[in-house]
């Protein structure tokens, strides 16, 4: 017994006076509060008014039988509903499987014998006891979730604002500083600054996201005739300044017209996050090319690099939320994992799907397509 009785209250239902009495030195010698009632009517009335844990319930009473407080008890709501078991003098097969159907827990037939009277009630309570520990436990699990969430939530919100100012701060020092006017040391120290920057910022609006996709405040936000191909050059713009930091170029094949029904933001971020993962696990000085190729019913997005690439155990798990596999970039750049599951998701919001194909040393090829009307 890992419980304690003193904290469970049992109500005895019976209609002999010798039996009430008999019963309630049992069990309130193990340490049980007791509640008792000598027919039905009266057992439900202290059910309303009382937290019982459990109801010892005979069948043939007055008033009101056993069988019907079990369907009085069948009809109330799930959470006021009164675990019992019956202690009846009734033994046939058909009275027992009767019992159970009405949502006894146990039937115990008199005369009863004392230790196993007392070890089925254990039982019972230890059950009752189990059930709540996991319900406690459940909820402080989801307040901690929720405080989490929040948390998250909070900081990406309230760091996005600076850390961008920083980025924008660095950006224009580095294009407006005259490379021979200070130390190599020194501009290096820039250029990391703003490398840091664009990372911090990156890795928070993706927390951020991922938060609001996990609490379910994350909407899509669909605007019409988005233009395929000023997106793509609006995000190619800036990362071109990313992977400039590492000597990689970003060339851009093919070309569209076409305009689609999609969420912008989750567009861009599909596209940067795929790109800043090429940059980070390309090799320094080598090239990323875009490829955008048209088909009847979409415009598909390819991402393509000649990097380090992933290896078929670490594919398997490559899109599952519940893996943690970001590994180091080439120059040893850390990352969350979270950017390539925003863009898995994001990728299907709007209305398309995220595909991959990778050798581990010779590259990695992403895809996402953009559902478009027919031409």
């Amino acid at each position: 017994m890992k419980f304690d009785p003193s904290n469970y209250t049992i109500l005895i239902v019976d209609d002999v006076e010798t039996n009430v009495l008999l019963l309630k030195l049992l069990i309130s010698k193990v340490g049980f509060k007791i509640f008792t009632a000598s027919n039905g009517v009266e057992a439900l009335k202290i059910t309303s008014k009382e937290k019982i844990d459990l109801m010892l319930l005979d069948i043939m009473m007055p008033l009101m039988d056993g069988m019907e407080v079990a369907q009085k008890i069948k009809e109330m709501e799930p959470k006021q509903r009164v675990p019992f078991f019956f202690l009846s003098a009734l033994t046939s097969t058909e009275d027992i499987v009767k019992g159970f159907k009405m949502g006894a827990v146990d039937y115990l037939s008199k005369p009863f014998n004392k230790e196993e009277l007392l070890t089925r009630i254990n039982h019972q309570i230890s059950l009752i006891d189990a059930k709540k520990t996991i319900e406690e436990q459940n909820r402080l699990l989801k307040r901690t979730i929720i405080e989490k969430d929040k948390l998250y939530s909070v900081i990406a919100h309230d760091l996005r604002s600076p850390i961008a100012s920083i980025r924008m701060v660095t950006e224009v020092l580095i294009d407006g500083i005259d490379r021979e006017s200070i130390s190599p040391d020194m501009y290096d120290l820039l250029v990391m600054a703003n490398k840091l920057t664009d990372d911090s910022f990156n890795l928070l609006d993706n927390l951020l996201k991922w938060t609001k996709k996990l609490t379910g405040t994350l909407h899509t936000v669909i605007q019409d005739n988005v233009s395929i191909m000023h997106l793509i050059q609006g995000v190619l713009e800036v990362m071109r300044g990313v992977a400039k930091l590492k000597g990689i170029s970003i060339n851009l094949n093919g070309e569209t017209d076409r305009s689609a029904s999609i969420d912008i933001d989750m567009a861009k971020t599909t596209l940067r996050n795929l790109l800043s993962n090429a940059i980070k696990y390309s090799y320094p000085n080598s090239s990323i090319d875009v490829n955008i190729v048209e088909e009847s019913d979409k415009i598909l997005i390819e991402i393509e690099d000649w990097g380090v690439g992933i290896s078929k155990e670490r594919q398997e798990e490559l899109l599952k939320s519940d893996f943690n596999i970001s590994t180091l970039g080439t120059k040893n750049e850390e990352g969350s994992g979270l950017g390539l599951l925003l863009s898995y998701e994001f990728a299907k919001r709007n209305g398309g799907s995220l595909k991959f194909h990778s050798v581990e040393g010779e590259g990695s090829l992403f895809s996402f397509d953009i559902p478009t009307p027919q031409k």
